[in-house]
């Protein structure tokens, strides 16, 4: 398990929505794009890491009961989104990494795969 505050700092994320999370902890991460492989989890306490950063992907997380989003690559969240996300009570991040170097980081400081 890793706290979010964690994830914050090693990623140097910026927190979105959710700030009264970061002490949390996530157990799992899964890393896509693709959010019908996002449909198919079923995992608590997971960080989504993705590059797709729309209201879809908000809505896929909010069915398959994912509360935290770590947008890589600099993709911006939108008003609508944090909104949508904030609603929910989600927590999103964004940070300047890669997935590649985002997944590399994460796995270092005890994230579990899904699988």
């Amino acid at each position: 398990m890793v706290k979010l505050a964690d994830v914050v700092d090693k990623l140097n994320a910026r927190v979105i929505c959710g700030n009264g999370d970061v002490n949390r902890e996530i157990h799992f991460g899964f890393a896509s794009d693709l959010m019908s492989d996002v449909l198919t989890l079923d995992a608590d306490n997971l960080l989504l890491i993705t590059g797709l950063n729309n209201l879809q992907t908000i809505r896929t997380s909010e069915m398959s009961d994912i509360s935290f989003i770590l947008f890589v690559r600099d993709k911006k969240v939108s008003k609508e989104m944090k909104e949508l996300a904030c609603e929910n009570n989600m927590t999103l991040l964004e940070c300047s990494f890669s997935m590649f170097k985002a997944c590399s980081v994460l796995g270092s400081i005890g994230l579990k795969p899904v699988y």
